[in-house]
């Protein structure tokens, strides 16, 4: 019972860090281009969720144009590294 009950907990120990994992790469569609978003290497870098994931894993809620280019390239100028420039980001 006890070699049951720790396989069960490991499952869902690792069903819930895949699901913390997120997509390795994001598509993002937009007008000027879409913009890819290397979601795994911001998380590697970041090691803190909650800095773009205020409410948790999952999509980010309200998630558009302005707040992408609030959030991503503000933090981009913020830390002096990463595109901040229409075309870096939006490719056609």
């Amino acid at each position: 019972m006890k070699k049951i009950i720790a396989a069960v907990a490991l499952t869902l120990i690792c069903a819930g860090a895949a699901l913390a994992a997120g997509p390795e790469t994001i598509t993002l569609p937009a007008k000027m281009g879409n913009v890819t978003f290397n979601h795994k290497k911001h998380q590697e870098m970041l090691k803190d969720c909650k800095l773009c994931h205020e409410k948790g894993p999952g999509k980010i809620e309200g998630f558009g144009k302005d707040m992408a280019h609030k959030t991503c390239k503000g933090c981009h100028t913020e830390k002096g590294q990463g595109p901040t420039k229409c075309g870096e980001c939006h490719k056609k």
